[in-house]
């Protein structure tokens, strides 16, 4: 059985789906703009959405800083910018494909 975390490095706009010690897969994403940034430390996924509606995308993951979440988006262009209002954007595709691998509990490092 997998033991799975989430890393995001704001720097390189990627997420990384890690188990143990080896990097599983590797996500481009987009993060918050310099007036909301993507808060950095270390936090846990506490809900998932599916179809959350609005500018989340295919889903929503939801974590442990509140309204803040990894979740998809209605504005792919944006994947790999500073743009967001702090959360964590995939290309929906990508996010439906980690939201199938990792659970609540999950823990999720944002690192600047």
């Amino acid at each position: 059985m997998p033991n799975y975390s989430i890393t995001v490095d704001l720097s390189d706009h990627r997420l990384y789906l890690i188990d143990g010690d080896l990097v599983v897969k590797s996500y481009p994403v987009g993060i918050g703009k310099l007036a909301t940034q993507t808060p950095h430390g270390e936090f846990i996924i506490v809900n998932k959405q599916n179809n959350p509606g609005g500018p989340y995308g295919a889903f929503w993951l939801g974590l442990s800083e509140p309204h803040y979440g990894i979740h998809g988006t209605n504005a792919p262009w944006s994947i790999g910018k500073s743009v967001s209002q702090g959360c964590i954007r995939m290309y929906n595709q990508d996010v439906l494909e980690l939201a199938g691998m990792v659970g609540v509990g999950t823990p999720v490092k944002i690192r600047p």
